[in-house]
Protein backbone atom coordinates (compact mmCIF):
# COMPACT_ATOMS: atom_id res chain seq x y z
CA UNK A 1 0.00 0.00 0.00
CA UNK A 2 1.33 3.45 -0.91
CA UNK A 3 0.36 6.34 1.36
CA UNK A 4 0.72 9.96 0.23
CA UNK A 5 2.01 11.90 3.25
CA UNK A 6 2.59 15.58 3.88
CA UNK A 7 6.25 15.42 2.85
CA UNK A 8 6.14 12.67 0.24
CA UNK A 9 4.83 9.16 -0.53
CA UNK A 10 5.95 6.19 1.48
CA UNK A 11 5.07 2.53 1.19
CA UNK A 12 3.64 1.05 4.38
CA UNK A 13 1.83 -2.12 5.33
CA UNK A 14 -1.89 -1.54 5.74
CA UNK A 15 -3.05 -1.06 9.34
CA UNK A 16 0.21 -2.45 10.72
CA UNK A 17 2.15 -0.80 13.54
CA UNK A 18 5.59 -1.91 14.58
CA UNK A 19 6.19 -2.60 18.24
CA UNK A 20 8.32 0.07 19.88
CA UNK A 21 8.90 0.71 23.55
CA UNK A 22 7.23 3.58 25.35
CA UNK A 23 10.66 5.11 25.93
CA UNK A 24 11.50 4.97 22.21
CA UNK A 25 8.10 6.40 21.34
CA UNK A 26 8.74 9.31 23.70
CA UNK A 27 12.08 9.92 21.97
CA UNK A 28 10.20 10.36 18.70
CA UNK A 29 7.68 12.70 20.34
CA UNK A 30 10.39 14.80 22.00
CA UNK A 31 12.29 15.03 18.71
CA UNK A 32 9.35 16.26 16.64
CA UNK A 33 8.29 18.84 19.24
CA UNK A 34 11.85 20.11 19.59
CA UNK A 35 12.19 20.47 15.82
CA UNK A 36 8.88 22.34 15.66
CA UNK A 37 10.12 24.81 18.31
CA UNK A 38 13.41 25.32 16.50
CA UNK A 39 12.29 25.32 12.85
CA UNK A 40 8.54 25.87 12.77
CA UNK A 41 5.82 23.35 12.00
CA UNK A 42 5.92 23.73 8.22
CA UNK A 43 9.68 23.00 8.06
CA UNK A 44 9.53 19.77 10.03
CA UNK A 45 9.45 16.51 8.04
CA UNK A 46 9.13 12.88 8.98
CA UNK A 47 12.46 12.32 7.26
CA UNK A 48 14.12 14.93 9.47
CA UNK A 49 12.74 13.40 12.65
CA UNK A 50 13.82 9.95 11.47
CA UNK A 51 17.35 11.19 10.88
CA UNK A 52 17.58 12.87 14.29
CA UNK A 53 16.33 9.75 16.08
CA UNK A 54 18.30 7.28 13.92
CA UNK A 55 15.35 5.34 12.61
CA UNK A 56 13.86 4.78 9.17
CA UNK A 57 11.16 7.06 7.85
CA UNK A 58 8.97 4.02 7.26
CA UNK A 59 9.08 3.27 11.00
CA UNK A 60 7.44 6.61 11.73
CA UNK A 61 4.86 6.16 8.97
CA UNK A 62 3.90 2.72 10.32
CA UNK A 63 3.12 4.35 13.65
CA UNK A 64 1.59 7.61 12.42
CA UNK A 65 0.38 7.84 8.84
CA UNK A 66 0.92 11.59 8.43
CA UNK A 67 2.90 14.40 10.02
CA UNK A 68 -0.23 15.97 11.57
CA UNK A 69 -1.15 12.64 13.18
CA UNK A 70 2.40 12.31 14.52
CA UNK A 71 2.38 15.82 16.00
CA UNK A 72 -1.06 15.31 17.54
CA UNK A 73 0.18 12.13 19.24
CA UNK A 74 3.30 13.94 20.47
CA UNK A 75 1.24 16.76 21.97
CA UNK A 76 -1.16 14.37 23.67
CA UNK A 77 1.76 12.53 25.25
CA UNK A 78 2.38 15.71 27.27
CA UNK A 79 -1.17 15.99 28.57
CA UNK A 80 -0.53 16.65 32.25
CA UNK A 81 -0.66 19.64 34.56
CA UNK A 82 2.54 21.02 35.98
CA UNK A 83 0.42 22.92 38.53
CA UNK A 84 -1.33 19.88 39.99
CA UNK A 85 -0.60 19.26 43.65
CA UNK A 86 -0.06 22.91 44.64
CA UNK A 87 -1.81 23.34 48.01
CA UNK A 88 -0.12 25.55 50.60
CA UNK A 89 -3.30 26.16 52.56
CA UNK A 90 -3.47 29.78 51.40
CA UNK A 91 -5.00 31.03 48.16
CA UNK A 92 -2.49 33.88 47.82
CA UNK A 93 0.47 31.54 48.36
CA UNK A 94 -1.02 28.93 46.01
CA UNK A 95 -1.24 31.55 43.26
CA UNK A 96 2.35 32.70 43.89
CA UNK A 97 3.52 29.08 43.78
CA UNK A 98 1.58 28.56 40.55
CA UNK A 99 3.43 31.57 39.12
CA UNK A 100 6.78 30.08 40.11
CA UNK A 101 5.87 26.70 38.63
CA UNK A 102 4.60 28.29 35.43
CA UNK A 103 7.90 30.13 34.97
CA UNK A 104 9.78 26.82 34.85
CA UNK A 105 8.13 25.79 31.58
CA UNK A 106 6.68 29.01 30.17
CA UNK A 107 9.50 29.63 27.67
CA UNK A 108 9.38 26.14 26.19
CA UNK A 109 5.59 26.02 25.92
CA UNK A 110 5.33 29.54 24.54
CA UNK A 111 7.85 28.74 21.81
CA UNK A 112 5.83 25.66 20.88
CA UNK A 113 2.58 27.62 20.77
CA UNK A 114 4.20 30.26 18.59
CA UNK A 115 5.66 27.64 16.24
CA UNK A 116 2.27 25.94 15.83
CA UNK A 117 0.35 29.21 15.50
CA UNK A 118 -0.59 29.04 11.80
CA UNK A 119 -0.89 25.25 11.60
CA UNK A 120 -3.55 25.05 14.31
CA UNK A 121 -5.81 27.42 12.37
CA UNK A 122 -5.78 24.93 9.50
CA UNK A 123 -6.19 21.66 11.43
CA UNK A 124 -8.96 21.28 14.04
CA UNK A 125 -7.52 18.06 15.48
CA UNK A 126 -4.12 19.67 15.92
CA UNK A 127 -5.75 22.67 17.62
CA UNK A 128 -7.65 20.38 19.98
CA UNK A 129 -4.51 18.41 20.84
CA UNK A 130 -2.68 21.65 21.57
CA UNK A 131 -5.42 22.76 23.96
CA UNK A 132 -5.45 19.33 25.64
CA UNK A 133 -1.67 19.35 26.09
CA UNK A 134 -0.78 22.93 26.97
CA UNK A 135 -3.94 24.80 27.92
CA UNK A 136 -6.68 22.72 29.51
CA UNK A 137 -4.61 21.02 32.27
CA UNK A 138 -3.22 24.32 33.54
CA UNK A 139 -6.60 26.08 33.41
CA UNK A 140 -8.19 23.18 35.31
CA UNK A 141 -5.44 23.28 37.97
CA UNK A 142 -5.88 27.03 38.47
CA UNK A 143 -9.64 26.61 38.81
CA UNK A 144 -9.03 23.93 41.44
CA UNK A 145 -6.75 26.32 43.37
CA UNK A 146 -9.49 28.95 43.29
CA UNK A 147 -12.16 26.43 44.30
CA UNK A 148 -10.18 25.50 47.41
CA UNK A 149 -9.84 29.19 48.26
CA UNK A 150 -13.61 29.52 48.12
CA UNK A 151 -14.05 26.40 50.26
CA UNK A 152 -11.70 27.82 52.90
CA UNK A 153 -13.71 31.03 52.97
CA UNK A 154 -10.88 33.21 51.68
CA UNK A 155 -13.04 34.55 48.88
CA UNK A 156 -16.76 34.55 48.13
CA UNK A 157 -18.01 32.01 45.60
CA UNK A 158 -19.68 34.76 43.60
CA UNK A 159 -16.67 37.06 43.40
CA UNK A 160 -16.69 38.46 39.83
CA UNK A 161 -12.90 38.17 39.37
CA UNK A 162 -12.85 34.38 39.85
CA UNK A 163 -13.96 33.70 36.29
CA UNK A 164 -11.06 35.65 34.80
CA UNK A 165 -8.04 34.62 36.89
CA UNK A 166 -7.10 31.50 34.84
CA UNK A 167 -7.25 33.48 31.60
CA UNK A 168 -5.21 36.29 33.18
CA UNK A 169 -2.44 33.98 34.36
CA UNK A 170 -2.35 31.93 31.19
CA UNK A 171 -2.61 34.98 28.98
CA UNK A 172 0.22 36.99 30.54
CA UNK A 173 2.67 34.18 29.84
CA UNK A 174 1.74 34.11 26.16
CA UNK A 175 1.48 37.87 25.76
CA UNK A 176 4.74 39.03 27.31
CA UNK A 177 6.98 37.94 24.39
CA UNK A 178 4.79 40.00 22.06
CA UNK A 179 4.49 43.05 24.31
CA UNK A 180 7.97 43.19 25.88
CA UNK A 181 10.09 40.93 23.68
CA UNK A 182 10.95 38.74 26.67
CA UNK A 183 9.55 35.53 28.14
CA UNK A 184 7.73 35.58 31.47
CA UNK A 185 10.22 34.51 34.13
CA UNK A 186 9.57 33.72 37.78
CA UNK A 187 10.21 37.23 39.10
CA UNK A 188 7.88 38.76 36.51
CA UNK A 189 5.05 36.28 37.14
CA UNK A 190 5.17 36.58 40.93
CA UNK A 191 5.08 40.38 40.59
CA UNK A 192 2.09 39.99 38.27
CA UNK A 193 0.26 37.89 40.87
CA UNK A 194 0.99 40.43 43.62
CA UNK A 195 0.17 43.51 41.55
CA UNK A 196 -2.80 42.31 39.50
CA UNK A 197 -4.27 38.94 40.49
CA UNK A 198 -4.42 39.28 44.28
CA UNK A 199 -5.83 42.84 44.25
CA UNK A 200 -8.51 41.69 41.80
CA UNK A 201 -9.50 39.06 44.34
CA UNK A 202 -9.26 41.44 47.29
CA UNK A 203 -6.28 39.53 48.72
CA UNK A 204 -2.77 40.52 49.74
Amino acid sequence: MTSQAADGPVTVAASRRSKISREREQEFFDAVLEQIKECGYESVTMEGVAASTRCSKSTLYRQWKTKPQFVVAALRSRRQSRLAGIDTGSLAEDLREAARATARWSTTDTKLLQALGHAVTQDAELAQALREALVNPEIAALREILRRGVERGEIAAGHPALEYIPAQMFGVVRARPVVDGAYADQEYLVRFVDAVVLPALGLT
